[in-house]
């Protein structure tokens, strides 16, 4: 039997998140197949060393402008030919599910979300699209003129892919909504072990929130409730709303910028809870909270439905400071099962993760190779 031609797209490969581990376990999985991508830095994420990444024109434009490349990404992938390959893997959350394949090639798409510029989060990108003062304007014009050819070359690119997986039911209810697809959930991978309780259990106090400071994570809300409530927040992270969130933070608040990777694992064991004030499509750095045996506070929509429970955290249901300063009054007496919290997490490990993989991989095959 011949040996299986085997492809991996992503979005782009500049940092390091959610989706590029998706990427990396991927890799690990298919350690010899090429990664296309429309740009990568290697400075900003080393993940990749051992693998084979190919990037295309897009590579020679500044990293710094990558928000304006949408069109161009558009442009980059619809024309990327794939069809040599048995099977292509896309991980995407934008572009990269456009990808040209031939008949006999099996295109699974991995979808962290519809891409949030053109459907969930069009509002939010068109009030605050994230760039300097200067060019915020050309951005909002140029999303406002695009938006209806791009929402349509978005549509059309879904249905490239053969099959489509959701990385939550969150996701999936959105590719159902937007895509009209349907589509199989898979959790995204998460580091569990690393965040396991490893050492003499420690004294939990006050609580955490961790993300990139900027206005849609809703930072600002668990600033305030914890300000209110005079109860320690610990506020790991920078990001372009760091200092309107310093400024109305109490004494009682402190912002960590620079926290490494065997320093945050200390933080969330540390902590009574993990604040989830935002609606995201997964929440990975939540999951790993949970892995720390620490309950999840969080604002009762989106990715945060698929792995809280009463047991592992609170939801809260009005993003104000109100409804989380209520939840968190509770969240403060309560006693929780800090060990059954770490092993419920257990179920999104990159173990789990990879497990699920397969078996739709292998399933996918055989499917096709039957019709």
């Amino acid at each position: 039997m011949a040996k299986l031609r085997v492809a991996i797209v992503c979005d782009w490969l500049t940092g390091v998140g959610g989706a590029e581990r998706v990427v990396l376990e991927l890799h690990n999985l298919y350690p010899n197949a090429p990664i296309y991508t429309s740009q990568y830095n290697p400075s900003k994420i080393d993940w990749f060393k051992d693998a084979d990444v190919r990037t295309g024109s897009l590579q020679k434009i500044p990293q710094s402008l990558k928000k304006f490349l949408p069109v161009l990404r558009a442009w980059y992938f619809s024309r990327l030919d794939l069809s040599d390959y048995d099977l292509v893997i896309s991980s995407s959350g934008a572009e990269a599910k456009g990808v040209r394949t031939g008949k006999d090639t099996l295109h699974i798409s991995y979808c962290h979300s519809p891409t949030h510029y053109y459907w969930i989060r069009y509002s939010e990108y068109l009030k605050n699209p994230g760039f300097h003062r200067g060019l915020n304007w050309i951005a909002k014009l140029g999303l406002r003129l695009l938006v209806g050819p791009l929402k349509r070359w978005d549509r059309h690119a879904a249905r490239q892919p053969d099959v489509m997986i959701a990385n939550s039911t969150h996701t999936q209810a959105m590719i159902k909504r937007f895509y009209r697809r349907d589509s199989t959930v898979i959790f995204p991978p998460v580091e569990t072990e690393r965040f396991k309780q490893r050492n003499k259990p420690v004294t939990r106090h006050g609580f955490v929130v961790a993300g990139r400071q900027t206005p849609y994570k809703r930072i600002d809300l668990a600033v305030q409730a914890c300000t209110e409530l005079k109860v320690p927040l610990v506020v790991i992270g920078n990001g372009p709303d760091h200092r309107r969130l310093e400024k109305m933070a109490g004494r009682n608040v402190t912002f960590l910028t620079n926290v490494g990777d065997a320093d945050i694992a200390g933080h969330f064991q540390s902590a009574l809870g993990f604040i989830m004030p935002n609606m995201d499509d997964f929440g990975i750095v939540a999951v790993e909270a949970q892995a720390a045996g620490t309950p999840v506070i969080a604002y009762k929509k989106g990715g945060s439905l698929d792995y809280i429970t009463p047991k592992t955290g609170l939801f809260f249901t009005k993003q104000t400071v109100k409804s989380l300063t209520e939840v968190l009054e509770v969240a403060v007496v309560k006693n929780f099962n800090y060990d059954a919290i770490t092993e419920h997490a257990q179920q999104f490990s990159v173990q789990a993760f990879t497990s699920s993989m397969k078996i739709f991989i292998k399933t996918s095959l055989d499917t096709r190779s039957d019709t």
